[in-house]
């Protein structure tokens, strides 16, 4: 069996089966079988797979097609021109995602917390794109395990603590926060691919009934985390925006950017300067 050969019959099976982009698919899940990179297999048709080879490209297909994501196979994904380790225990980076980096970069933190930080990829990146002091926080010890192992792997200085998003974090100690929190509502659940639906970990896909709850929460509880002056970055879902910019009406500086579809992405805005407890009064 060649890797031509190899390539012919594993595209045929994924395109027969559905799976979305069969042709690539099958060269990612080969060359991770083969332990190489995709240019490999363009530079090496007629390699002949050894024994285990076949056996491993073999497995990976049929994890594939029983619907485990590419990502949880090959336990990797780039993410901001690096790459990140992923496994069931968090969700998969999307490249929507980097619109967060790009909006947060631009708000020169000194202190950052990424609350929900899954694989550490908004974390990572960060501290490495700025060099700032960045925390980050996760519900999950298993995500918070992987963010870490991410962070040693890729050379970042980002410290990590298991607690439900923000209680962790001292009064007025961070001049951002960032997250890409969960935002489907549990309504939408059956509707999603299977490949999200029945892979990807619940607590970080599911925002509630309404999917509105963790931005309620974070926003909450924003004012006490900030210092005066301090940001909110935070990615938008689907349908969210409306009720997320309603949330930050008597906030500073708020901006909604939309990404290359021009759908409504990444929220922004600047914690106003009344007290936390004013604001609390307020509301």
């Amino acid at each position: 069996m060649t890797v031509q050969t190899a390539l012919l019959q594993g595209t045929t099976l994924l395109e027969e089966a559905g799976i979305a982009v069969p042709r690539l698919t099958a060269e990612v899940l080969l060359a991770h079988a083969l332990h190489r990179e995709r240019v490999y297999l363009f530079a090496h048709p007629e390699h002949e797979l050894a024994e285990v080879e076949w056996l491993h490209f073999g497995r990976y297909l049929h994890e594939r097609l029983q619907g485990k994501p590419t990502q949880y196979i090959t336990k990797r994904q780039e993410f901001y021109g690096r790459e990140f380790r992923v496994t069931p225990d968090v969700l998969i980076p999307r490249p929507e995602t980097e619109h967060v980096v790009e909006i947060a970069i631009k708000k020169q933190a000194r202190r950052v917390v990424d609350v929900g930080t899954g694989s550490g990829a908004l974390a990572v990146t960060l501290q490495l794109e700025t060099g700032a002091e960045v925390w980050a926080t996760d519900i999950s010890p298993g995500a918070a395990a992987v963010a870490a192992g991410n962070g040693r792997a890729l050379g970042a200085q980002v410290d990590i603590v298991v607690c439900d998003l923000t209680e962790a974090v001292a009064p007025r100690s961070m001049d951002l926060i960032v997250s890409n929190p969960p935002y489907v509502p549990l309504s939408q659940r059956e509707g999603l691919q299977r490949e999200v639906r029945d892979f990807e970990p619940h607590v970080a896909l599911f925002g509630g009934a309404t999917g509105f709850e963790l931005y309620d929460r974070i926003v909450a509880d924003a004012p006490r985390v900030l210092r005066p002056g301090g940001w909110l970055v935070m990615e938008l879902g689907f349908g969210c925006a409306d009720h997320v910019a309603a949330l930050l009406s008597q906030w500073d500086s708020v901006s909604v950017e939309p990404d290359l579809a021009g759908i409504p992405r990444v929220i922004a805005a600047r914690v106003p300067a009344l007290p936390s407890t004013e604001l609390q009064f307020q509301g």
